[in-house]
């Protein structure tokens, strides 16, 4: 008797399910060209960056930054005039390792404390798809400025339905060279090469 008030219970779970994912779609629209103009700001609760290294050449090593600000001035009618300057906190480093993330912020290697935040602010938007763009700019680094293009997509946008805002979201990638921006610790033993990606959501201002 038990099992079968279970899995009538499972059943009737799973076609509650099905009709609240029928009844709500994901309200983000795909359509660039359909993207609000204006001046948006750097929803940090939903934004990350993630980056990635050799680990001795047998794993990969990855590390997250949040925290985020910022803001982005998007037109999708003239994608080369928009403009982003968005940075992040070095001191949210995560590794999921206590130790590595306190060793990560210290002076060997970040140095949070001289060099508190890593800053990208554009240059230059080219669009390269229906949905993508080149965005080149200057990224700021423990200390060191030097030209790096983000491979930018967009994700989609419309209205947040638990806050009611306007949000679009992007995603990108890029990779540098640590030793570039003086980061040069255990090289070669842990990679130079540094991939990132970006997971970026901005909220539309107010007029």
């Amino acid at each position: 008797m038990r099992n079968k008030i279970l899995a009538t219970a499972a059943l009737a779970l799973a076609a509650y399910s099905g009709l609240l994912s029928a009844a709500t779609p994901e309200p983000g629209n795909a359509s660039a060209a359909a993207v609000t103009a204006g001046r948006y700001t750097v929803e940090s609760s939903h934004t990350r960056v993630q980056f990635s290294v050799s680990h001795m050449g047998f794993t990969d090593w990855y590390g997250d930054l949040t925290g985020a600000r910022g803001t982005l001035k998007l037109d999708p009618r003239n994608i080369a005039g928009s403009t982003l300057d968005i940075s992040v906190p070095i001191a949210s480093v995560s590794t999921t390792n206590v130790k590595l993330d306190d060793e990560l912020r210290g002076a060997q290697w970040f140095d949070a404390k001289q060099f508190p935040d890593i800053s990208f602010v554009s240059t230059r938007v080219v669009r390269t798809g229906a949905r993508d763009a080149a965005i080149t700019g200057n990224l700021t680094f423990h200390g060191v400025t030097r030209p790096v293009t983000l491979q930018a997509h967009f994700n989609g946008a419309g209205v947040n339905p638990l806050d009611k805002n306007y949000t679009v979201g992007f995603s990108a990638t890029t990779t540098i060279r640590r030793s570039d921006f003086g980061v040069k610790a255990y090289i070669p033993l842990i990679g130079d090469t540094t991939q990132l990606r970006v997971s970026a959501a901005f909220v539309r201002s107010a007029d």
